[in-house]
Parts: structure tokens; C-alpha cells; sequence
């Protein structure tokens, strides 16, 4: 099934000492050929710390990040960077510590954040606490004027980019038109959660690992910011002043340091990406196929994550996939693929992969996955081919000689798309704890959510969806109102699905 990437955070020991990103406080001309910015001011320069990283020689795929082209910047959920805003003015002269080549970098944390009063600027109130620090009230007014062109912003993001450093153009895939809106749209995300630390720090460790596919290296990120800078403050001039430069420098000086900072640990322990060989393809309807791949090497995964995957036939376009399996003792790993329309990657796996093909996979990611520290039964939704990682779920509890009872609803808009199910029956049949039910909107009249409240109860379960965005959004609120709480409701990033493309 076609998956998000997840999270990854901050390490606030980027701060905003180092210099990293220094905005110039005196307006300069842009050339002739270069776009310019508001008032022919030149967008912040960032120079980049002593602290970098080596160069990860390899490039991956959503989610997802973000998923489909690299982006030095951002990433699935299913389903991308964000900032620390309590770090020091970027102005600030002392360099940071240098990063260790043979050992991973401390523990990520994120500064302190100064409070401020909601009532500070009105976009706090989208913000996950009550009171929203100064930096993320100035990075959400920013947003609030950016979003509804962000198309545009977008496009001339990559005009400078391009313009001025047009040696990160071949890090891009040669189609832009699936990959425009990625690096800004995770920026942005990791925005939303400038004060939620956890979600932060998860989100940006997981785009700077996913990144290294891509070839990203340490010393690009300061192009990105530069450009990033440029474009954010011609698009929100009405809005923009030295003070909210600086909020961003000092967010993007955070959110570039977690992401380099969780590639260089990573690189110590795992390849950039994992070579694959087809060795079966099993179309089972028309534009659904089961593909499964043996990898080149041992790749570590957990039964309910996902992985990027990118096809020789559209290189530096990468699509998440889910697991369709918990891990097997052969090491094979399989995928449920449907194919959408002008899906290239989908498109590829389903009609013209076959055995012996090599694909190239990225590192695994997701946190949909089983707590086996406690005994709380499964509610599990799956959707389409949504249902890959679900019957990933069901082998896991199964792997682990539980007997915690497994709901399984399965569901389709037609019967001719409930192509798993003999498998998910076989399964039932050896299992006495487990119980799936399939349902078919077109004949229920109804959505999957809406069909689990005729069961239950389900307070005491732990509930995981899988499916489209759409089904996704409708299944949490549905399982909130039965009584569910949020903190035990799983699902990849929403945000990652959308971005993960087909």
C-alpha cells in the first residue's frame, strides 16, 4: 500500500550559534538573472557551521516524508522540517561543537521555549498548547500568509535555488511536477509543531535519515534556507520584518542541524538504501499487484512501518510502501501496489515490474506498529491496500504467541477490491483469537468507519488504521466518538499519505 513517512524532531544542539544563517541586515540587488525579492532585498545568507557532517553518498525515498524526489530539506501519512525557536539569535558567534565521525551525535533535545500570550498574534490559536512561543507566533503568521499561494511560493523557492545553485539540480528528479510542493510543504508541517517537541524531533530525525537517498549532504542545507528565506519573505511582505527573518533563521538553523544530526547517526549503522531484486508478481486484479523483492542485504523493519521505494525506470521518484508482512526468516519483503492514474512509480511496479528487476528501497519508518509490553486487543481498519500492513499486524501478534483477541475490518468499494481476503480468511481459520470482517461501501451504503460502531465495545482496544487519506481522517473521528482515546489510535501521518503521491 502506497504509505507516509513519519516523524522526526530537533536537536537543539544546532540552536543558532555557528552562524549557520546569518541575515544580512543591509538590503542588496539581486542580479539581473537571479529572482529577486521584496524591495530588491536579498534574501538572508546562511554560511554553515563548522559542525557538519560527512557526506552519506546515497539517495532514498514519503513519504514521506515528502517522498518523491529529494529534497535537501524536508521528506508519507502516510504521510515531511521543523524548528527550535527558543535557540539563540543567529548572530551569535560561538561555534558549535564539532559532530564526532565515529560516534553518533548526544541525545536530541530541544531548548526551552519562551512562553508568550495566546493573544500575542491571532494565528496561536492553531498552536498545540495554550500559549504559543514568541518564534512559533511569528512562524504561524508567516504561514497564514503563505499558504494560500503556495504554488507560487514554491515555484520561485526553486527558481533561486536553481538559479543560485544550480549544482543541487540534479539531486531533483528531471520532472518537477510531482515534486514542487515537498520541501515546502514539510517545512510548513514541522512549523505546526514548532512547540510540540516530540512531534518535532520525531518528524525531522526521520526526514534527515529518509534524505540520505537522495544524496543530501550537510552542506546543502544552507542553499535550501537561503532560498527558502528568499521566497518566504517575498510571499508574506505584508507581514515580513527583521524580526520574523530572524524567527525563521533561528527555526531553520534548528530543523537543518536535527536532520544532519540524525543522518550522521544513522550513517554509522545502516546504507543510504538497500538494492532489490523482483523475484515474484503476482497481479491479482487488473491494477493491484503483489510484488516481492529480496534485498541485497539484511534490512531491519518492524511488521506495521513502511519503507520508500524507487524504480529504474523513474529514477529520484520515490513512493512509500507498506510492509505486507511481518519480517520472515527468508527475508523476503512484499508490497500491495495499486495503480493510479498518472502514478508513475505505481504505474511501473504494477505493469511493467517483473522478476529480476532491481528496485531501490530507502530505510523503514512508521510507528503503526504492535506494543507487545501490554495484553489490549486490536481494532484494525484497513482500506484498499490498506490492508497490507494490517496483515502485517496480525502475522506480528501471531510471530509472538499471543492470544489478545484481533479485530480485523476490512474494506472496499467493490468486491473486485477485496483481493486479500481468502488470505485474511486463511488466517482467521488458524487463528482462533483473531476475527475479520469485510465490508463493500457500495453495498453497505456506508463508509468502513461508520460500519464499526454497529460492534464493540472498543474502549480497551488499541485501533490502527490504514487506507486512503480520506478514510484515515473519518476513522479517527469515528473511533474518538465510540470512545476511544487519541493516544491509543495508530496511523501513519495523514499529511505524509497526501504528500507521498502515487
Amino acid at each position: 500500500m502506497d504509505a507516509p513517512t513519519t516523524t522526526s524532531a530537533d536537536n537543539g544542539t544546532s540552536g543558532g550559534g555557528g552562524d549557520w544563517f546569518t541575515p544580512r541586515n543591509k538590503p542588496t540587488t539581486t542580479p539581473d538573472n537571479e529572482p529577486g525579492t521584496p524591495d530588491g532585498r536579498h534574501p538572508a545568507v546562511i554560511r554553515p557551521v563548522g559542525r557538519q557532517t560527512a557526506d552519506p553518498e546515497a539517495p532514498t525515498d514519503s513519504a514521506a516524508d515528502p517522498s518523491t524526489a529529494p529534497s535537501p530539506v524536508a521528506s508519507s501519512p502516510r504521510p515531511a522540517p521543523t524548528p527550535d525557536t527558543s535557540a539563540p539569535a543567529p548572530t551569535a558567534s560561538a561555534p558549535a561543537p564539532p559532530v564526532s565521525a565515529t560516534a553518533p551525535p548526544a541525545e536530541p533535545r530541544v531548548p526551552a521555549q519562551r512562553p508568550a500570550p495566546v493573544s500575542s498574534a491571532g494565528s496561536a490559536a492553531s498552536a498545540p498548547a495554550t500559549e504559543a512561543s514568541p518564534d512559533a507566533v511569528l512562524i504561524r503568521r508567516a504561514m497564514a500568509e503563505v499558504t494560500p499561494v503556495a504554488d507560487k511560493v514554491t515555484s520561485y523557492f526553486y527558481a533561486l535555488l536553481f538559479v543560485r545553485h544550480p549544482d543541487l539540480r540534479s539531486l531533483f528528479p528531471a520532472a518537477m511536477d510531482t515534486q514542487r510542493d515537498r520541501l515546502l510543504r514539510a517545512l510548513l508541517t514541522a512549523a505546526e509543531h514548532i512547540d510540540n517537541t516530540d512531534v518535532l524531533v520525531d518528524y525531522l530525525q526521520n526526514l534527515g535519515r529518509g534524505h540520505r537517498k537522495y544524496g543530501t549532504r550537510a552542506e546543502h542545507y544552507p542553499a535550501v534556507g537561503e532560498c527558502l528565506i528568499g521566497a518566504l519573505s517575498k510571499y508574506a511582505a505584508g507581514v515580513w520584518n527583521e524580526e520574523m527573518e530572524a524567527a525563521w533563521v533561528r527555526t531553520y538553523t534548528t530543523i537543518s542541524q536535527i536532520m544532519i544530526d540524525a543522518a550522521a547517526a544513522d550513517e554509522l549503522r545502516a546504507p543510504a538504501w538497500w538494492y532489490a531484486e523482483v523475484v515474484t508478481h503476482d497481479l491479482r486484479t487488473p491494477d493491484v499487484a503483489v510484488v516481492t523483492v529480496r534485498p541485497d542485504q539484511p534490512y531491519p523493519f518492524l511488521a506495521g512501518q513502511y519503507t520508500s521505494l524507487e524504480t529504474p525506470w523513474w529514477p529520484r521518484i520515490w513512493r512509500h510502501y507498506s510492509f505486507a508482512s511481518a519480517p520472515r526468516s527468508d527475508g523476503l519483503l512484499s508490497f500491495h501496489v495499486k495503480a493510479v492514474p498518472a502514478g508513475w512509480v505505481s504505474n511501473a511496479l504494477v505493469h511493467r515490474a517483473r522478476p529480476g528487476d532491481i528496485v531501490r528501497l530507502g530505510p523503514p519508518a512508521g510507528s503503526m506498529t504492535v506494543d507487545h509490553t501490554t495484553d489490549s486487543g486490536l481494532l484494525c481498519l484497513g482500506g484498499g491496500t490498506g490492508i497490507a500492513p494490517i496483515k502485517a499486524l496480525v502475522e506480528d501478534v501471531a510471530e509472538h504467541g499471543e492470544r489478545r483477541p484481533v479485530e480485523v475490518f476490512y474494506g472496499a468499494r467493490t468486491d473486485h477490491d477485496l483481493y486479500d481476503i481468502d488470505t485474511m480468511l486463511r488466517l482467521q481459520q488458524s487463528h482462533p483469537w483473531l476475527s475479520v470482517r469485510a465490508f463493500i461501501d457500495q453495498q453497505a451504503h456506508q463508509q468502513l468507519p461508520d460500519a464499526v460502531r454497529a460492534f464493540g465495545p472498543w474502549n480497551e482496544y488499541d485501533a490502527y488504521l490504514s487506507g486512503p487519506p480520506g478514510m484515515i481522517r473519518s476513522g479517527v473521528d469515528t473511533l474518538r466518538d465510540i470512545g476511544i482515546p487519541s493516544e491509543r489510535i495508530r496511523h501513519d501521518s495523514v499529511e505524509e499519505l497526501v504528500a507521498a503521491g502515487p
